[in-house]
């Protein structure tokens, strides 16, 4: 048997020859459209700030004034930790998602997990969509539901994972899915789902991470994907979203009836056994929260995103099929992502090379992020640099 030290050195040699090491990128302060990363200022397209929230004065200034109530919650909601901050939090979630109660956990990945299990156990099935993010993976297998995937948005493949689920058991079935997918930026057919859903006596669970603050319906704006396929609480009654993406902070939330949210309350181990939200950035989700509905921030980066999309058109870059802010170019080969990417960062622009195990194999990507705050003349930048650089490297697109 080889000693840890021996195991840890070998599996990071592996990983550095296959061009998967992953290594930190240092930066002086949270990236707006401009961030100084190893000591270079760069263009940012590679973060989940959206909405340019996360350097948003006014969030600033409320998270600064939110730290006069306490450095942090002290104890878990449930003992002593639950502040007004917190629950006008939830309860100005619950309104922007229409929806009757919301809960704050630590993390979308605490959410997701807490959620999942709390709500199914042996006897019953989980099925999720094979591109799922890894908290919806884990909290599925760990839950000790019998565990169910589908092919990417094959609404065939869910209906036949759903009637074999159906046809084994009487108990209960929860299909979780994302609503924008982290790594593609397509969006689940929700309406179709929701009517499966129906059909199979089935649970919808939507992740929002990447939809909520940034799409919506006309009643609701801001409240994700599930409004924008039109979704009402009975519909898709179990959503979470994240604070740390569109809303530039960070935590994450269910929003849902308020028997689930007293539900979770109770038996979600994530929030149960959890310290809760330091009273600062409750305050600065507060507050973005509160921005989403008086600026027209969400206008601002769809005409970003259409811009960006045309721009490329022109270019012939080869994009994926994306209306979100999250625009990938697969380019395949973990080489060709990395070579590229450190061509643009040469230019002066940070973009995130993704690779195995966050995408499959052979689907790596560079995966564009864009911000309503980004201007329309650092979009051309970055795009005619991406177009040199993919000529100089000859990647094969």
């Amino acid at each position: 048997m080889s000693s840890l030290q021996d195991f840890l050195t070998t599996r990071l040699t592996e990983r550095r020859a296959q061009q998967l090491y992953r290594a930190h990128k240092l930066l002086d302060a949270a990236p707006g459209p401009l961030a100084v990363v190893d000591g270079r200022e760069l263009v940012t397209f590679s973060s989940n700030d959206y909405l340019g929230l996360a350097t948003h004065p006014q969030v600033i200034a409320a998270q600064q004034r939110g730290a006069l109530l306490g450095a942090g919650a002290t104890a878990s909601h449930l003992v002593n930790g639950h502040l007004q901050i917190h629950q006008q939090l939830q309860e100005k979630i619950a309104e922007i998602t229409g929806r009757e109660a919301a809960l704050l956990f630590g993390s979308g990945y605490m959410a997701n997990v807490g959620a999942i299990n709390a709500l199914v156990g042996r006897g019953d099935f989980v099925v999720q969509d094979k591109l799922n993010h890894a908290s919806l993976i884990d909290g599925g297998r760990i839950s000790g539901a019998q565990f169910l995937r589908f092919a990417h948005n094959d609404l065939e493949a869910l209906e036949a994972q759903l009637q074999r689920a159906r046809n084994k058991s009487a108990g209960k079935i929860l299909l979780a899915v994302d609503g924008v997918y982290s790594m593609d930026g397509d969006t689940a057919p929700l309406a179709q789902i929701a009517d499966l859903c129906a059909r199979y006596d089935t649970w919808l669970m939507v992740d929002e991470a990447h939809g909520f603050g940034v799409m919506g319906s006309e009643a609701l704006p801001s409240a994700g994907s599930v409004a924008a396929a039109g979704l009402d609480q009975d519909s898709a009654p179990i959503v979470m979203g994240t604070l740390g993406k569109a809303a530039g902070n960070g935590g994450a939330f269910i929003a849902g009836s308020q028997a689930l949210i007293d539900y979770l309350a109770q038996f979600a181990r994530t929030y149960i056994y959890t310290t809760g939200m330091p009273p600062a950035v409750a305050a600065g989700c507060l507050r973005a929260l509160e921005l989403m509905q008086e600026q027209p921030l969400r206008q601002s980066l769809q005409q970003r995103i259409q811009y960006f999309r045309s721009a490329a058109a022109s270019l012939n870059l080869p994009l994926e099929q994306s209306t979100s802010a999250i625009q990938p170019l697969v380019l395949g080969c973990e080489k060709s992502v990395l070579a590229v990417s450190e061509n643009l960062q040469q230019a002066g622009y940070l973009v995130g090379a993704i690779r195995p195990p966050t995408v499959p194999v052979g689907t790596a990507r560079l995966r564009i992020t864009l911000s309503a705050a980004h201007t329309e003349s650092q979009i051309d930048g970055l795009l005619h640099a991406l177009a040199s650089a993919l000529k100089s490297r000859e990647v094969a697109l």
